[in-house]
């Protein structure tokens, strides 16, 4: 079994979590200390039932995962597992995950917008992808206004494009160094 972690339960990780547990190849590691909020249930994969449960809890009720209610905080987190996954929205994190000596790979998604970046890309470029300011960005954009006619699924779509990645990957065949899309 190959042992990852993925940071992040949200918009992104919330719809990888079960392409890879379908799988059944993954030991997961899945840590967010988030809980899940109304706001929540039109675009991530939660259902009502789950309301303010943590979302790691809400999710390892479903699927084969180790939850862990905790933020990732160090690199010496990271040690240990084949491949690290971010879906956080979090540079803190990000900075940590690029500057570690760790396989890591990066998925985002905002609004009509997904990137994917890994280890592998070029790290003179590192400093590029995790500029800009700190704190939290919906997977909806800023614009977003809460309703489900305005919900952009791009979180989803990376999410697919991540798992498919990860195979790859895995199964040592060519791999992207990034990937963008523009809705």
């Amino acid at each position: 079994m190959r042992k990852i972690m993925i940071i992040g339960a949200g918009g992104i990780g919330s719809f990888l979590i079960p392409l890879l547990d379908k799988t059944e190849l993954y030991e997961m590691s899945v840590y967010d200390p988030d809980i899940v909020e109304e706001k929540n249930l039109t675009y991530q994969n939660f259902f009502k039932n789950e309301l303010n449960k943590k979302k790691v809890d809400a999710l390892g009720n479903r699927y084969n995962i180790k939850a862990n209610p905790y933020p990732v905080l160090t690199a010496n987190q990271l040690k240990g597992f084949d491949l690290v996954i971010c879906c956080a929205d979090n540079l803190d994190i990000r900075r940590t995950m690029y500057n570690s000596k760790c396989k890591w790979l990066d998925l985002r998604a905002q609004a009509r917008n997904a990137a994917m970046i890994s280890h592998l890309e070029d790290p003179k470029l590192y400093a590029t992808f995790t500029g800009g300011p700190d704190g939290s960005f919906s997977c909806q954009g800023d614009s977003w206004e809460g309703k489900a006619e305005g919900v952009h699924f791009m979180q989803v779509v990376i999410a697919g494009y991540g798992a498919q990645w990860i195979q790859r990957w895995f199964n040592e065949e060519h791999v992207e160094k990034h990937f963008r899309v523009n809705g």
